[in-house]
């Protein structure tokens, strides 16, 4: 068991994103609401916003402003204090991921948008490391080197299922009038 949680929070991006999905699926399994195309997409978006934006990037904002040592140790590096910089970005990101969760769309293309900026810039830097430094540190490739690449994708993924939802319905809503 030590191991299976050892493993959870060594990959917490994965993880997180893992909770959001299951999170999303028990929400729409106990609510009594209709279960319309839009109420679906939307439920996975703020799930994953909540869970890979909110909580992930709030974790990333606790290991990098107050275990620094150990975050630069985990991703192969020394120490320095732009990991506070990166913290407090890392801070902004999840508090705008969990307004975004109850906001409107374009609140929520801007919670995925900044995020995909910053994770794909880190995938490109930890591409860089690994083959100029051969840094193979568990916090530079692996499982965070491929969320890096993968979380973006599943947010931009979807924010296209809910707006393409929100589009069939408003289609269908002026067709009635």
């Amino acid at each position: 068991m030590a191991s299976l949680i050892r493993l959870a929070f060594d990959n917490f991006p994965l993880t997180l994103l893992l909770l959001g999905v299951l999170l999303a699926m028990a929400s729409l399994a106990l609510t009594r609401r209709e279960r319309t195309p839009e109420r679906i997409a939307s439920t996975f978006l703020r799930w994953f916003l909540l869970c890979s934006v909110g909580l992930s990037f709030f974790v990333n904002f606790v290991f990098h402003s107050f275990y620094g040592d150990l975050a630069a140790r985990l991703i192969g590096w020394a120490p320095s204090p732009f990991q506070y910089e990166v913290g407090t970005a890392s801070l902004g990101f999840a508090l705008v991921g969990v307004f975004a969760a109850f906001g409107g769309l374009g609140l929520r293309l801007a919670a995925v948008l900044g995020p995909a900026a910053f994770l794909w810039g880190a995938a490109i830097g930890h591409g860089a490391q690994l083959q100029q430094a051969h840094d193979y540190a568990q916090g530079n490739v692996g499982a965070m080197l491929g969320t890096d690449i993968l979380v973006p994708l599943v947010g931009f993924a979807l924010l296209a299922w809910q707006a393409k939802a929100q589009s069939r319905r408003s289609v269908f809503a002026r067709s009635r009038l």
